[in-house]
């Protein structure tokens, strides 16, 4: 059986804040495993080994770490190193977890329990051992590819795996470097704007999602910041490295210190998942992209809900958004004065969106009109559609050109676009599976492409030439 990632994420499972009753069984699986997974395995996780000590798994709990202490006694929470770490002392807030809030009272409460009650594991026998750099994923058929991204010096492109990232040179002509990390899924890549570091969004379905950050030229995990119980989505980051943005399936905006972790955001406007978010080239604002049809402005250093960008009018968009993506140069525009002869030069960015309805449209991100209740005053232009949904979109560097991806009933569908004057140079539909990802190379000259099939695409722009496909992940010749 073949280790896939899928492409939608799953429904939410919330863990429950509750205290034990007495006499009541604390489960390791239900209730302390999810705990751990929120609050602990940012850190101590294979690909950041914080203190020397793990706790991805129940047997990784029981071993030492640096301070030659019993993590975990059973029967013996005062005896525990773990639980000692935890708990406050007296008005001092507790040592761990570090560098975040401390764990409630009923959580301590629960760990308390769990290591009283013998500290036992009742995890099903169909839990996957865990994976880490030791015990990398073994793959039989490709998996499914579902974010592409190119390192700003068009070098390195990034492709993602199961339960990793896999960086191969950008012709796809050599073995890939490979950052092997706790989320199953991984959703969204993005290069920092220096080239020097990752950010990938991801995470376990129904479980935790997680922002992790690597440090490229070490091939190490800088950063792991778990938040919520679902995988999130549609990564980017701030012009200025500072910030990382997420969109989350508790319908959540979010953005986070880029080096410490730190919460900066926290956006509740949209009504559905949060699939995507581009920053401003300021950096100053975030546009935001959702199921529930709309494209969002939110004020970053006020955390304010500021516009719906497109039409909120039942009926102007069709379908859920799925790709946002900014384009790279500003437009121009020229109002005149009070007396009809003096004319003011506004400067505004534009954002191409695509979703559920396969119709791509680009749109200014900040009103340069008066608010009409149901205009669509935002949007620039509409172009030629696909059939199916659109999974993928992005421009090239100049933003004089931008492709689509998407697919519908097991075929996929690819265009490319003139951004002026909406000319469709590309259709390509024929011998293509689901389109799920693409990214343009720096360069502009080469278009790669990935999806349902497991298969990087690299296509010459803009005759829609193959240069090249190869399979991202090192394939075992066994079965499962």
């Amino acid at each position: 059986m073949a280790l896939l990632t899928l492409t939608f994420p799953q429904m939410v499972l919330c863990q429950k804040d509750k205290s034990p009753g007495e006499g009541e069984t604390v489960s390791y699986f239900k209730d302390i495993r999810p705990l751990f997974q929120q609050n602990c395995q940012g850190c101590h996780q294979p690909a950041k080994k914080q203190g020397g000590y793990l706790m991805v798994d129940y047997p990784s709990l029981f071993q030492k770490g640096d301070r030659e202490i019993k993590s975990v006694v059973p029967g013996k929470p005062e005896s525990s190193l773990l639980f000692g770490l935890i708990t406050p002392k007296g008005n001092e807030k507790p040592e761990m977890p570090k560098g975040k809030d401390p764990l409630s009272k009923t959580q301590v409460e629960l760990v308390r329990k769990w290591i009283l009650q013998g500290a036992k594991d009742d995890s099903p026998k169909s839990v996957q051992k865990t994976v880490d750099p030791d015990h990398p994923p073994v793959y039989f058929l490709p998996p499914v590819i579902t974010s592409l991204d190119y390192s700003p010096d068009g070098k390195t492109l990034a492709v993602s795996g199961y339960h990793e990232v896999l960086l191969h040179p950008s012709d796809g002509n050599g073995p890939p470097t490979r950052l092997i990390g706790l989320s199953e899924r991984i959703e969204s890549l993005a290069f920092s704007p220096d080239g020097k570091k990752l950010a990938v969004a991801g995470g376990s379905p129904g479980r935790f999602g997680e922002i992790q950050v690597w440090d490229l030229e070490k091939k190490k995990l800088a950063l792991s910041a778990p938040t919520t119980h679902d995988t999130v989505y549609g990564v980017s980051w701030s012009p200025d490295g500072g910030k990382i943005a997420f969109g989350c399936a508790d319908n959540t905006l979010r953005a986070i210190d880029s080096t410490t972790g730190q919460q900066l955001l926290f956006q509740g406007a949209h009504t559905d998942w949060v699939l995507g978010t581009t920053f401003s080239r300021d950096g100053l604002f975030l546009a935001s992209i959702s199921r529930d049809r709309s494209m969002k402005l939110t004020e970053v250093a006020t955390q304010r809900f500021i516009d719906n960008i497109t039409s909120i009018t039942p009926g102007a968009l069709k379908g859920g958004l799925h790709v946002v993506a900014l384009k790279p140069s500003k437009e121009k525009t020229m109002t005149k004065g009070a007396e009809g002869t003096d004319s003011a030069e506004k400067i505004y960015e534009e954002i191409l969106i695509g979703g559920s309805d396969g119709v791509p449209r680009v749109y200014k991100m900040h009103r340069v009109t008066k608010r009409v209740i149901g205009d669509d005053a935002n949007k620039v232009r509409e172009y030629e559609g696909i059939p199916g949904r659109i999974c993928s979109g992005a421009f090239d560097k100049t933003g004089k050109l931008f492709a689509i991806g998407g697919s519908l009933d097991g075929k996929g569908y690819l265009r490319l676009y003139q951004t002026e004057d909406a000319k469709v140079l590309l259709r390509q539909d024929a011998g293509l599976g689901p389109i799920y990802t693409l990214a343009f190379h720096p360069q502009g000259n080469f278009l790669a492409l990935g999806g349902f099939d497991g298969r990087v695409q690299i296509l010459q722009i803009p005759s829609g030439q193959k240069v090249r496909e190869f399979v991202p992940v090192p394939l075992s010749a066994g079965k499962n």
